[in-house]
């Protein structure tokens, strides 16, 4: 069972920077996608970033340009960096991992609001809070 632990979060003025980081336990090499989500206070959960096994990444159109998952980082862990931070960027930001690429190509299209049920495992979350 792979465990995913997300750390980072924090509170930021508007304008500001924060990273993200998210360590699997166990089977990170046998994921084929991996994802940030996030819950903004009252809403639903919704799909912000991606990465597949071959290193497509995919971004929403939200954070296009904002947010970066960079590609060299450590084998068992996905990071999010996130800059020019938006007050509407607050939220619960959740990691989760996926045995199939079909929930990162689903971040990004129509069917986005189905993205979440393509995953196996989760994170416990970690808050990011943007004051303007």
């Amino acid at each position: 069972q792979a465990q995913l632990v997300e750390s980072g979060g924090g509170s930021v003025q508007a304008g500001g920077s924060l990273t993200l980081s998210c360590v699997a336990s166990a089977y990170f090499s046998s994921f084929k996608c991996m994802a940030w989500f996030r819950q903004p206070p009252g809403k639903e959960r919704e799909g912000v970033a991606g990465i597949e096994s071959d290193g497509t990444i995919r971004y929403v159109d939200s954070v296009q340009g904002r947010f970066t998952i960079p590609k060299d980082t450590a084998k068992n862990t996905l990071t999010l960096q996130m800059n020019s931070l938006k007050p509407e960027d607050t939220a619960m930001y959740y990691c989760a991992a996926s045995y199939i690429s079909g929930g990162c190509r689903t971040l990004t299209s129509e069917y986005r609001t189905l993205a979440s049920g393509y995953f196996d495992y989760w994170g416990q979350g970690t808050q990011v809070t943007v004051s303007s």
